[in-house]
């Protein structure tokens, strides 16, 4: 998300350089031009970031604030580092004719005329087409809920060497028959947390007793032959080569489930709740910047609607998909995650537009608003794709190469980047 911010820059030195002013005066007012588009998008993905922290937990605060630092990290080096670098690369003669393109990239999205208004109504039938689809998949298939909203059990369990969890994951695939379970590292690489919803409905000894054999039986290849069950439920020690039922000593380093909770229905209907009221108000506060940066309820209007239209068809697609795809689809707070960082990332190339509408509405006050809208959707096309495709390799990889427990919330992130 952070080459967003140089791409504007970049879009608007072109633009001037184009237009004939000389490299020195292009990067002044290239910055200049870029910098409300800038500050108006990258606000909007803050407000989406500090509702994450406010409403996340655990690992999701972590997520929104490194999504915090990235965003005040890159505008102050997008708009004061970089410009520093150029105004210097402009005082040198030889540089003087720095293009800010390539032959390959130089007539790309350049002179587009194409009339996106007129087009709207095919626009409208595959946005209608998309909802009804979700809407039919969301009533009657539902959603597959991870254990943050179902409720479900976790286990942290500590083993004597390193174990990789996406392999711990793959080994208890089918230990709790149909239940879901994830499998996460917790600090060192041999300390696992496994959560399981099996038997969540159910609060009994036996039931507990049930599954930590199950447990017990799935990690045996995990596990030395001299380990009993009782051992691995209670914790043990190894001393001089003897294995023993942990005696609770502070000083001494144990092995085996080292701690287990409950996450009950009420925990997960907190958290529910907590995930719906943390979408509506990043809607709402995105809403009022809007209204307030723009002052037109227009802009503010089409860009609820618009974040709104996303997020549904991204439920449906979860909706639509969870039994079918070959990684899991479940809805908890990493997908509320997700779905927040679409907002934030949907609304910036909006603001981008609604940023170029503003401008030309000022520079020719009388040209009617279809051709003001696709004047300003025209004119920012080579910046939209070029965000785009570097925002697309940059989530493929991930996708690819990122591991099992990322590739749903990417996965979102993937559909939200071409909604």
């Amino acid at each position: 998300m952070a080459v967003d911010a140089n791409v504007l820059i970049y879009e608007r030195i072109r633009e001037e350089l184009k237009a004939g002013k000389n490299l020195a005066k292009a990067i002044s007012e290239g910055y200049s031009n870029a910098l409300s588009a800038i500050i108006d998008g990258q606000m909007t993905t803050l407000i989406t970031g500090i509702i994450l922290v406010y409403f996340g937990t655990g690992p999701i605060q972590g997520f929104a604030t490194t999504l915090i630092i990235g965003i005040v990290t890159s505008v102050f080096t997008a708009v004061f580092i970089s410009r520093l670098i150029f105004e210097r690369i402009a005082k040198r003669e030889k540089e003087m004719h720095l293009p800010f393109t390539t032959r390959i990239t130089r007539n790309w999205f350049q002179n587009t005329n194409i009339d996106f208004v007129k087009l709207r109504k095919v626009g409208y039938v595959i946005s209608s087409v998309l909802i009804i689809t979700a809407i039919v998949s969301l009533s009657f298939r539902g959603m597959k809920q991870g254990i943050d909203f179902s409720g479900g059990r976790n286990y942290v369990v500590r083993f004597e060497q390193a174990v990789n969890a996406d392999d711990v994951r793959e080994t208890l695939s089918n230990v709790f028959g149909e239940a879901q379970t994830s499998v996460i590292t917790m600090g060192n690489e041999n300390q696992i947390r496994i959560s399981t919803n099996y038997a969540v409905a159910e609060n009994n000894d036996s039931i507990d007793d049930q599954i930590e054999t199950l447990l017990f039986n799935g990690l045996k290849p995990y596990l030395n032959d001299h380990i009993t069950r009782q051992m691995f439920v209670e914790r043990y020690t190894i001393s001089d080569g003897t294995y023993a039922v942990s005696a609770d000593d502070a000083n001494e380093v144990n092995y085996g489930i080292q701690s287990s909770q409950k996450v009950g229905p009420s925990i997960a209907d907190d958290i529910k709740t907590s995930a719906v009221w943390a979408i509506f108000l990043s809607l709402i506060a995105i809403g009022l910047y809007i209204l307030i940066r723009f002052r037109n309820w227009a802009f503010s209007a089409g860009a609820i609607v618009s974040l709104a239209h996303d997020v549904l068809i991204i439920l449906g697609a979860y909706s639509l998909f969870y039994s079918i795809m070959p990684f899991s689809l479940e809805i908890d707070q990493a997908f509320i995650a997700a779905i927040l960082t679409v907002i934030g990332y949907s609304i910036n190339d909006t603001v981008v537009i609604f940023d170029r509408i503003r401008e030309n509405i000022h520079l020719y006050p009388k040209r009617n608003l279809a051709k003001q809208i696709n004047l300003s959707l025209n004119s920012t096309l080579s910046r939209t794709f070029s965000t785009s495709f570097s925002t697309l390799i940059v989530l493929m990889a991930i996708f690819l190469f990122g591991g099992e427990t990322i590739r749903g919330f990417v996965f979102a992130l993937l559909l939200g980047l071409w909604l």
